[in-house]
Protein backbone atom coordinates (compact mmCIF):
# COMPACT_ATOMS: atom_id res chain seq x y z
CA UNK A 1 0.00 0.00 0.00
CA UNK A 2 2.88 2.57 0.55
CA UNK A 3 4.26 1.50 -2.39
CA UNK A 4 0.87 2.55 -4.35
CA UNK A 5 0.85 5.84 -2.42
CA UNK A 6 4.26 6.68 -3.14
CA UNK A 7 3.49 5.77 -6.95
CA UNK A 8 0.31 7.81 -7.10
CA UNK A 9 2.15 11.04 -5.28
CA UNK A 10 4.90 11.08 -8.00
CA UNK A 11 2.03 11.70 -10.36
CA UNK A 12 1.85 15.54 -10.50
CA UNK A 13 -1.30 15.64 -12.61
CA UNK A 14 -3.00 13.00 -10.46
CA UNK A 15 -2.39 14.82 -7.35
CA UNK A 16 -3.86 18.33 -8.50
CA UNK A 17 -6.63 16.43 -9.63
CA UNK A 18 -7.36 14.91 -6.37
CA UNK A 19 -6.96 18.19 -4.48
CA UNK A 20 -9.89 19.69 -6.88
CA UNK A 21 -12.13 17.03 -6.27
CA UNK A 22 -11.19 17.50 -2.45
CA UNK A 23 -12.40 20.91 -2.38
CA UNK A 24 -15.37 20.06 -4.70
CA UNK A 25 -16.04 17.42 -2.38
CA UNK A 26 -15.72 19.99 0.51
CA UNK A 27 -18.28 22.25 -0.99
CA UNK A 28 -20.73 19.45 -1.67
CA UNK A 29 -20.81 18.52 2.04
CA UNK A 30 -20.88 22.10 3.09
CA UNK A 31 -23.00 23.38 1.05
CA UNK A 32 -26.65 22.33 2.28
CA UNK A 33 -25.42 23.20 5.97
CA UNK A 34 -24.03 26.94 5.03
CA UNK A 35 -26.87 28.52 2.78
CA UNK A 36 -29.94 29.14 3.58
CA UNK A 37 -33.05 27.75 2.56
CA UNK A 38 -34.57 31.29 1.62
CA UNK A 39 -31.81 32.34 0.09
CA UNK A 40 -32.66 29.99 -3.17
CA UNK A 41 -36.36 30.11 -2.82
CA UNK A 42 -37.15 32.31 -5.98
CA UNK A 43 -40.48 33.85 -3.76
CA UNK A 44 -37.79 35.10 -1.25
CA UNK A 45 -35.07 36.63 -2.71
CA UNK A 46 -35.39 40.35 -3.46
CA UNK A 47 -32.19 41.23 -5.52
CA UNK A 48 -32.61 42.24 -9.17
CA UNK A 49 -32.32 39.42 -12.02
CA UNK A 50 -29.11 39.33 -14.05
CA UNK A 51 -27.16 41.52 -11.76
CA UNK A 52 -23.63 41.53 -12.94
CA UNK A 53 -20.70 40.03 -10.90
CA UNK A 54 -20.12 42.63 -7.89
CA UNK A 55 -19.39 43.02 -3.98
CA UNK A 56 -22.87 41.44 -3.40
CA UNK A 57 -22.89 38.57 -5.40
CA UNK A 58 -19.63 37.10 -6.40
CA UNK A 59 -21.19 36.05 -9.62
CA UNK A 60 -24.12 37.44 -9.76
CA UNK A 61 -27.82 36.89 -9.85
CA UNK A 62 -29.65 34.77 -13.09
CA UNK A 63 -32.95 35.24 -13.87
CA UNK A 64 -34.91 34.94 -10.88
CA UNK A 65 -32.15 37.25 -8.34
CA UNK A 66 -31.28 33.98 -6.83
CA UNK A 67 -26.92 34.05 -6.19
CA UNK A 68 -25.56 32.19 -8.87
CA UNK A 69 -22.62 31.30 -6.35
CA UNK A 70 -24.88 29.77 -4.10
CA UNK A 71 -26.66 28.08 -6.74
CA UNK A 72 -23.22 26.50 -8.15
CA UNK A 73 -22.45 25.47 -4.47
CA UNK A 74 -25.69 23.97 -4.26
CA UNK A 75 -25.32 22.40 -7.39
CA UNK A 76 -21.70 20.72 -6.78
CA UNK A 77 -23.24 18.07 -4.07
CA UNK A 78 -25.76 16.74 -6.99
CA UNK A 79 -23.78 16.45 -9.84
CA UNK A 80 -21.36 14.60 -7.96
CA UNK A 81 -23.78 12.32 -5.67
CA UNK A 82 -25.65 11.43 -9.53
CA UNK A 83 -21.43 10.88 -10.98
CA UNK A 84 -20.65 8.60 -7.97
CA UNK A 85 -23.78 6.52 -7.54
CA UNK A 86 -24.16 5.79 -11.28
CA UNK A 87 -20.22 5.20 -11.35
CA UNK A 88 -21.25 2.65 -8.85
CA UNK A 89 -24.11 1.12 -10.64
CA UNK A 90 -22.32 0.73 -13.95
CA UNK A 91 -19.11 -0.42 -12.39
CA UNK A 92 -20.74 -2.82 -10.24
CA UNK A 93 -22.95 -4.31 -12.87
CA UNK A 94 -19.87 -4.50 -15.29
CA UNK A 95 -17.75 -6.11 -13.18
CA UNK A 96 -20.60 -8.77 -11.80
CA UNK A 97 -21.15 -9.50 -15.71
CA UNK A 98 -17.65 -9.74 -16.44
CA UNK A 99 -16.37 -12.29 -13.98
CA UNK A 100 -19.73 -14.78 -14.52
CA UNK A 101 -19.02 -14.63 -18.26
CA UNK A 102 -14.99 -15.41 -18.07
CA UNK A 103 -15.59 -17.59 -14.79
CA UNK A 104 -18.40 -19.88 -15.97
CA UNK A 105 -18.40 -19.91 -19.51
CA UNK A 106 -21.11 -21.68 -21.16
CA UNK A 107 -24.79 -20.83 -22.52
CA UNK A 108 -24.61 -18.21 -19.32
CA UNK A 109 -21.40 -16.56 -20.43
CA UNK A 110 -22.86 -16.54 -24.21
CA UNK A 111 -26.31 -14.82 -23.34
CA UNK A 112 -24.27 -12.16 -21.08
CA UNK A 113 -21.75 -11.42 -24.24
CA UNK A 114 -24.65 -11.32 -26.23
CA UNK A 115 -26.42 -8.83 -24.06
CA UNK A 116 -23.36 -6.54 -23.56
CA UNK A 117 -22.83 -6.26 -27.39
CA UNK A 118 -26.40 -4.87 -27.65
CA UNK A 119 -25.35 -2.42 -24.72
CA UNK A 120 -22.43 -1.24 -27.00
CA UNK A 121 -24.37 -1.26 -29.80
CA UNK A 122 -26.57 0.96 -29.35
CA UNK A 123 -25.66 4.58 -28.48
CA UNK A 124 -25.37 5.38 -24.61
CA UNK A 125 -26.83 8.69 -24.48
CA UNK A 126 -29.55 7.86 -26.87
CA UNK A 127 -30.49 4.58 -24.70
CA UNK A 128 -30.48 7.11 -21.32
CA UNK A 129 -32.64 9.83 -22.86
CA UNK A 130 -35.05 7.44 -23.92
CA UNK A 131 -35.34 6.02 -20.30
CA UNK A 132 -35.58 9.38 -18.94
CA UNK A 133 -38.04 10.30 -21.03
CA UNK A 134 -40.10 7.32 -20.09
CA UNK A 135 -39.65 6.96 -16.71
CA UNK A 136 -40.84 9.19 -13.99
CA UNK A 137 -38.73 12.50 -13.63
CA UNK A 138 -36.32 12.60 -10.84
CA UNK A 139 -32.16 11.68 -9.75
CA UNK A 140 -33.16 7.87 -9.19
CA UNK A 141 -34.09 7.77 -12.90
CA UNK A 142 -31.16 9.91 -13.91
CA UNK A 143 -28.76 7.54 -12.02
CA UNK A 144 -30.68 4.28 -13.50
CA UNK A 145 -30.59 5.59 -17.07
CA UNK A 146 -26.83 6.63 -16.58
CA UNK A 147 -25.97 3.36 -15.42
CA UNK A 148 -27.86 1.08 -17.04
CA UNK A 149 -25.97 2.59 -20.50
CA UNK A 150 -22.78 2.32 -19.35
CA UNK A 151 -21.74 -0.77 -18.27
CA UNK A 152 -21.21 -3.02 -21.32
CA UNK A 153 -17.33 -1.31 -21.52
CA UNK A 154 -16.50 -2.26 -18.08
CA UNK A 155 -17.97 -5.76 -18.15
CA UNK A 156 -15.76 -6.88 -21.42
CA UNK A 157 -12.55 -5.55 -19.38
CA UNK A 158 -12.93 -7.78 -16.38
CA UNK A 159 -14.07 -10.43 -18.93
CA UNK A 160 -10.86 -10.18 -20.53
CA UNK A 161 -8.85 -10.15 -17.10
CA UNK A 162 -10.78 -13.00 -15.76
CA UNK A 163 -9.95 -14.99 -18.10
CA UNK A 164 -6.23 -14.17 -18.29
CA UNK A 165 -5.77 -14.96 -14.13
CA UNK A 166 -7.74 -18.04 -15.06
CA UNK A 167 -5.59 -19.71 -17.44
CA UNK A 168 -2.72 -19.15 -15.22
CA UNK A 169 -0.97 -21.90 -13.61
CA UNK A 170 -1.60 -21.24 -9.73
CA UNK A 171 -5.35 -21.25 -10.76
CA UNK A 172 -5.58 -24.85 -12.34
CA UNK A 173 -3.44 -26.01 -8.95
CA UNK A 174 -5.99 -24.61 -7.18
CA UNK A 175 -8.82 -26.19 -8.96
CA UNK A 176 -6.55 -29.56 -8.98
CA UNK A 177 -6.86 -29.05 -5.11
CA UNK A 178 -10.61 -28.85 -4.76
CA UNK A 179 -10.77 -25.34 -4.93
CA UNK A 180 -14.74 -24.52 -5.96
CA UNK A 181 -15.72 -21.19 -7.95
CA UNK A 182 -16.03 -19.01 -4.59
CA UNK A 183 -12.28 -19.56 -3.71
CA UNK A 184 -10.97 -19.22 -7.29
CA UNK A 185 -13.03 -15.92 -7.63
CA UNK A 186 -12.24 -14.71 -4.18
CA UNK A 187 -8.87 -15.78 -3.63
CA UNK A 188 -7.96 -15.46 -7.47
CA UNK A 189 -9.82 -13.20 -9.90
CA UNK A 190 -10.90 -10.50 -7.24
CA UNK A 191 -7.92 -9.21 -6.39
CA UNK A 192 -6.54 -9.01 -9.78
CA UNK A 193 -9.67 -7.14 -11.21
CA UNK A 194 -10.40 -4.67 -8.18
CA UNK A 195 -7.54 -2.11 -9.29
CA UNK A 196 -8.36 -2.48 -12.75
CA UNK A 197 -12.20 -1.96 -11.58
CA UNK A 198 -11.17 1.13 -9.87
CA UNK A 199 -9.44 3.13 -12.47
CA UNK A 200 -12.41 2.12 -14.56
CA UNK A 201 -14.76 4.02 -11.65
CA UNK A 202 -13.07 6.83 -11.96
CA UNK A 203 -12.75 7.42 -15.18
CA UNK A 204 -17.03 6.16 -14.84
CA UNK A 205 -17.80 8.60 -12.63
CA UNK A 206 -16.21 11.78 -15.20
CA UNK A 207 -18.65 10.26 -18.25
CA UNK A 208 -21.24 10.36 -16.05
CA UNK A 209 -21.30 13.72 -14.55
CA UNK A 210 -21.20 14.54 -18.37
CA UNK A 211 -23.83 12.20 -18.83
CA UNK A 212 -26.23 13.83 -16.09
CA UNK A 213 -25.44 17.39 -17.23
CA UNK A 214 -26.63 16.46 -20.73
CA UNK A 215 -29.57 15.30 -19.26
CA UNK A 216 -30.46 18.04 -17.32
CA UNK A 217 -29.33 20.37 -19.66
CA UNK A 218 -31.71 18.82 -22.07
CA UNK A 219 -34.42 19.50 -19.67
CA UNK A 220 -34.64 16.30 -18.52
CA UNK A 221 -32.84 16.10 -15.31
CA UNK A 222 -34.78 16.88 -11.66
CA UNK A 223 -37.04 20.10 -11.65
CA UNK A 224 -36.79 20.00 -8.22
CA UNK A 225 -32.80 19.71 -8.00
CA UNK A 226 -30.05 22.07 -8.47
CA UNK A 227 -26.59 21.49 -10.33
CA UNK A 228 -24.55 22.50 -13.15
CA UNK A 229 -26.37 20.69 -15.98
CA UNK A 230 -29.99 22.14 -15.04
CA UNK A 231 -28.12 25.42 -14.64
CA UNK A 232 -27.04 25.79 -18.22
CA UNK A 233 -30.81 24.47 -18.68
CA UNK A 234 -31.95 27.37 -17.14
CA UNK A 235 -29.84 30.00 -18.76
CA UNK A 236 -30.63 27.89 -22.40
CA UNK A 237 -34.04 29.05 -21.48
CA UNK A 238 -34.55 32.06 -19.97
CA UNK A 239 -32.31 33.65 -22.74
CA UNK A 240 -28.64 34.18 -20.62
CA UNK A 241 -27.23 34.72 -24.36
CA UNK A 242 -29.55 37.65 -25.24
CA UNK A 243 -28.86 38.90 -22.05
CA UNK A 244 -25.54 38.60 -22.07
CA UNK A 245 -25.12 36.76 -19.02
CA UNK A 246 -22.25 35.11 -19.64
CA UNK A 247 -21.97 34.65 -15.74
CA UNK A 248 -24.61 32.05 -15.81
CA UNK A 249 -23.27 30.14 -18.60
CA UNK A 250 -19.13 30.03 -17.92
CA UNK A 251 -19.12 29.17 -14.43
CA UNK A 252 -21.52 25.78 -14.84
CA UNK A 253 -19.43 24.98 -17.97
CA UNK A 254 -16.13 25.47 -16.34
CA UNK A 255 -17.03 23.72 -13.61
CA UNK A 256 -18.10 20.39 -15.32
CA UNK A 257 -14.96 20.57 -17.33
CA UNK A 258 -12.95 20.99 -14.49
CA UNK A 259 -14.16 18.42 -12.21
CA UNK A 260 -14.16 16.07 -15.41
CA UNK A 261 -10.88 16.59 -16.17
CA UNK A 262 -9.72 16.24 -12.41
CA UNK A 263 -11.63 12.68 -12.13
CA UNK A 264 -9.60 11.52 -15.27
CA UNK A 265 -6.49 12.50 -14.23
CA UNK A 266 -6.78 10.83 -11.12
CA UNK A 267 -7.94 7.86 -13.10
CA UNK A 268 -4.58 8.10 -15.24
CA UNK A 269 -2.33 8.18 -12.31
CA UNK A 270 -4.24 5.49 -10.77
CA UNK A 271 -3.51 2.94 -14.41
CA UNK A 272 -0.35 4.08 -14.42
CA UNK A 273 0.34 3.11 -10.40
CA UNK A 274 -1.62 -0.16 -10.98
CA UNK A 275 -0.88 -1.27 -14.67
CA UNK A 276 2.85 -2.28 -14.14
CA UNK A 277 1.76 -3.97 -10.45
CA UNK A 278 -0.28 -6.35 -12.87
Amino acid sequence: MRKVDSGFLAQRAGVAGAAVLAVAALIALLAPLLIPADALDVTRVTDGAWQPPGAGHWLGTDHTGRSVALLMAQGTGTSLFVGLTAAVLAVGIGTLAGIVSGHFGGLLAGALLRVTDFFLVLPALVLAIALSTVLPRGLGTIILAIGLTSWPATARMVRAQTLTIEARPFVERARALGGGHTHVIGRHVLPSVVPLVLVNATLAVASAIVAESTLAFLGLGDPTRISWGAMLHQAQLHGAVPQRAWWFLLPPGLAIVVVVLAFTLVGRALEAVVTPKR
